[in-house]
Formats: structure tokens, sequence, C-alpha cells
């Protein structure tokens, strides 16, 4: 469905004095005919260990979501906790032992079993949704958080694909997951981050209780009309992917030449297929600042543009900020305010050209 070609690993940031070639590996996503899982097929690289630094709007979307559980009765005090959580950061073990449930170690069973982005990482994705479902004690509820392949298509989101991320998940296609499991989703939340995500609960089909209510369904409807199983409309990520690559490369190349300053902000993996894509070097932007320690005095991987801290782009009184997480917007307000009061203006460059489906 998608092809970006040769890509670096996108956690793979090599010190900024490594003037490389960084290895590449083909990077495609394609769609199961028969069960409708959108997922990569081959993955030659090695993770890296993670660096990123945990958004405001990731803690702040947790404490929405333990909030709506609890109010909707899935969370019973004196319950147990188990989380596989994301290798990119986050917890919500905190929130859930504040709501009066305890947390248990690896492998125990426990009322509510919590995955929050850690599936997608798994190679083996009938393996690791067998091993979340056998953990979940009689009675018990099985939460998925996910970010939705209906958003990915609906916004033209194509450089969420990346390598590490096996799976990117319809709510029908984890529907039939679950099922091979014996489990079947019971309700649905959405959430704004990423453009749209989902959280889902899914208990025994044996258990009683009524079957999907209408959070589900109307999910499950909605993201039929995007055509969210159909080639012909996933597809349409391919044209997604040209033209915004096109739309940056054409924007900084027009600052350059209007003699504008440009930094970048958000050393993200998203950022790193975009960049590639664009063809785009330090001649048209100079860094990229990030929050994350562990990541500055590197560069984006297969460029040669180096990630440095956010003080270096206060620094440099930039006129416009390439922001490559639309989600941190209102974060970068009010930590860096310094950026508008200078005159400067962060743009969203995943809506540069975007043509969404």
């Amino acid at each position: 469905m998608l092809d970006l070609g040769e890509q670096p690993a996108s956690d793979h940031f090599p010190p900024a004095a490594d003037p490389g070639p960084d290895p590449t590996y083909p990077l495609q996503m394609w769609l199961c005919a028969a069960c409708g899982l959108a997922q990569l097929l081959v993955d030659p690289t090695v993770p890296e260990e993670p660096r990123a630094t945990e958004p405001a709007a990731l803690v702040e979307q947790a404490v929405d979501a333990v909030g709506r559980v609890a109010a909707a009765g899935w969370l019973r005090a004196g319950g147990r906790v188990a989380e596989y959580g994301s290798p990119h950061g986050g917890s919500w073990l905190d929130l859930m032992a504040e709501r009066g449930l305890t947390v248990v170690g690896d492998g125990a069973e426990a009322e509510v079993v919590l995955d929050c982005f850690g599936l997608m990482h798994h190679a083996d994705q009938a393996a690791a949704l067998a091993e979340r479902a056998a953990r979940v004690a009689p009675g018990g509820v099985l939460m998925l958080q996910y970010h939705s392949l209906g958003t990915i298509v609906r916004l033209g989101q194509w450089n969420s694909l990346r390598h590490g991320h096996y799976a990117y998940y319809s709510t029908a296609a984890l529907g039939r997951m679950l099922a091979s499991v014996g489990f079947v989703a019971r309700q649905a939340w959405r959430f704004e981050l990423y453009g749209g995500t989902i959280l889902l609960a899914a208990t025994r089909a044996e258990a009683a209780g009524p079957g999907p209510d209408a959070t589900v369904t109307e999910l499950e409807a909605e993201e039929a009309a995007l055509g969210v199983e159909d080639p012909a409309r996933v597809r349409a990520l391919q044209d997604s992917a040209v033209s915004r690559a096109e739309a940056l490369h054409r924007w900084l190349a027009e600052q350059r030449a209007a003699g504008t300053r440009v930094f970048g902000y958000g050393a993200a993996s998203r950022a790193v297929a975009l960049l590639c894509r664009a063809g785009v070097d330090r001649s048209l932007l100079p860094a990229v600042a990030d929050a994350s320690p562990a990541k500055h005095g590197r560069r984006m991987p297969a460029t040669d543009i180096p990630v440095v801290p956010p003080s270096d782009l206060v620094a440099t009184r930039p006129e416009a900020v390439a922001l490559f997480l639309p989600d941190l917007l209102r974060e970068l307000r009010a930590t860096l305010p310094e950026v508008e009061a200078g005159g400067g203006r962060w743009v969203d460059v995943e809506a540069l050209g975007a043509t969404p489906v």
C-alpha cells in the first residue's frame, strides 16, 4: 500500500561528527487481504535504546483516559493492574494506583491488563496479543490503545510508517485479532492525540454482558467508510508521501531564497522519513531542536542536520520554526514563548501539501 523506498532506522541518531552514510533498509506497508491488518512484513533493523522525552500531550491524554475509563466502571478498587508499555516511554501505573489498583509484575494475572502503544512493536502480533490476553484474570478487561489506521488514512499520515512499528490497526482488524484469542471489544474511547487515537476495552467473549456498544460499532462504520480495508483507498497514502515531501522541500527553499531564518523542532521518528524523502539537508534546515538530552550532539538519520537543545533555537531567534510534531504546539508555546515574542511563528510541516483522503 505504501512504499517509502530505502529508509534509515528512525531511532538510530548517529553522532553529529559521524559523516555517514547511514545504513538504509526497505520500508513498506502491506495490507492483509484476509484479516485487514496493515503491517510491515520485513524489518531488518535493530531497535535502539529510547532517546525520547515524554511530551505533555501524552501525559495529559493518560490522565484523561484513566478518568474516562474509571467513570465507565472498568476500574475497581482493590483489583490488580499489569501494563505493557511502549518502548518510547510513558506509564499509566501511578494513575491506576491512585484509583486503588495494585500493580503486579511480569507474568502475573490482573483484572486490568493495559497496553499503551506497545503491541505494535512486536513482529509476532499473534503471540504478543495471546500473551496479554492470557494474563487477564477471570472477569477482567484488556485495554488496548492504538493510533488508528482510520486517522492515518483520513489525514494522509504516511510518515507514521516506520521500522519497528509492525502493525497499524483498524478497529475491525483488531476485533478479528481479539476474536482469535477469545476476546471481544466492548467499549471504545477516542482522543485527539496524534490526530486520533483509540482506547479499546475488551473482555472474554463468554463473559456475561452485552456485546460491542455503540462506541465500537460507530467507530467500525466510520473506518469502513474511510476505506481502511480497501487497497485503492489506503494506497492514497503514497500520493500523500509524494505531495508532502515535495511541499516541505519547496517551502524550505522558498524561505531560504527570501532570507528567512528557519529552525526545526521535534527529532521524532515521523520527521526522519519526511526529511529523507524531501531531500532536506542543513543548507535548507540548519538544525532541529529537541527536548531529549540523549539526542543532543547527534544528527537526524541519513542527513547532516544536527539535533540541538531548545536553547539553541531560542538563541538563533528564527523567523519560522518547522514543527514536526504538531501535538507539541500548545506545550511549546508555553515553554518557549521567546519564539513568538521574538516575531517567530510555528509552522506545522505536516499540513504543507496535505491532501487528506
